[in-house]
């Protein structure tokens, strides 16, 4: 399989945008004509499939990839699993790069069969038969090393690991400084890339790759500096506060290195947006999106 970060680089030159839609479906924020139909777990699931899939549709043109939020789906138990990898069989059959926003994290045997889980095909129960569309990369929490990242960066998928998050909660352990006067989520990031260096695909840029948030703007430039060729994994755009000026410092020179994610402003568009179809409210939302951060990285 063609390298990850040489699959991705090549989507974003295609689309000529580095923006990543976050599926994040809530049942309660559906159109009015989804929500109708829901009567227990069942059918909310059903519903958020039809959503999920026609907004899969809306943003296909704009977006070089979408991150699945897999809480969203597994919280209705296996259904909700099948229901998540069925919808990812077709983001990759319209041609998107699939992330799964997993924030997966073990040692030894339990990250391999984590890593397992995540991008081994599996066997649909109904037609017994293998569903071969499975993420492309993960999210992964570096808390426990190296012996809990490598496992997830084989087989030509990628990885990004938590580096420095949007969320503000991170500031008290992400911020903190250490006796050598770096900050924890510094730190980390040199881990990351040391290892991220041992895994290039023919663009320069490894496998393993970073999430860092878009409110963090002060620190981005810095953690650029100690993780050249990591490409970053951009939260916290659009609803969360993050602007196109705030992600610039994420991008090398050559415009690369970064995917730019926005979830609640595009997914949930049409709750600003109410005139016309939903989903049209989608896809201007997404290429709105996809201008603003492409004209960001210049491509």
């Amino acid at each position: 399989m063609e390298h990850f970060s040489d699959r991705l680089l090549n989507a974003i030159g295609r689309k000529g945008s580095p923006a990543c839609v976050g599926i994040d479906p809530v049942h309660e924020r559906l159109p009015a004509e989804l929500r109708r139909r829901v009567d227990g777990p069942r059918s909310a699931l059903a519903a958020i499939a039809e959503y999920c899939s026609i907004v899969l549709d809306a943003v296909a043109d704009a977006a070089a990839a979408v991150k699945f939020q897999s809480a969203c789906f597994e919280r209705y138990r296996d259904e909700g699993v099948e229901t998540l990898y069925s919808l990812i069989a077709d983001a990759t059959d319209l041609g998107l790069l699939v992330i799964l926003d997993a924030k997966r994290g073990d040692i030894g045997l339990s990250a391999e069969h984590y890593a397992a889980g995540v991008f081994q095909p599996w066997i649909d129960r109904d037609e017994l038969a293998p569903r071969l569309a499975v993420p492309d990369a993960v999210t992964i929490n570096g808390y426990l090393g190296a012996d809990g990242i490598e496992p997830f960066c084989a087989g030509g998928r990628g990885a990004f690991v938590l580096v420095r998050t949007s969320n503000p909660g991170g500031d008290a352990i992400q911020q903190a400084r250490l006796e050598s006067g770096e900050t924890v989520a510094e730190h980390v990031a040199r881990v990351v890339d040391q290892l991220s260096r041992e895994r290039l695909g023919d663009l320069g840029y490894s496998d393993l790759g970073a999430v860092v948030g878009a409110t963090k703007r002060s620190e981005i430039g810095s953690l650029r500096a100690i993780m050249p060729k990591c490409i970053f994994l951009v939260p916290g755009y659009g609803a969360q506060g993050g602007s196109a000026e705030d992600v610039r410092a994420c991008f090398n020179p050559d415009g690369r290195g970064a995917i730019i994610t926005a979830s609640r402003s595009v997914i949930f568009a049409y709750e600003r947006d109410t005139e016309g179809p939903w989903a049209d409210a989608i896809a201007e939302a997404a290429q709105r999106f996809a201008q603003e951060v492409g004209e960001v990285a210049a491509l």
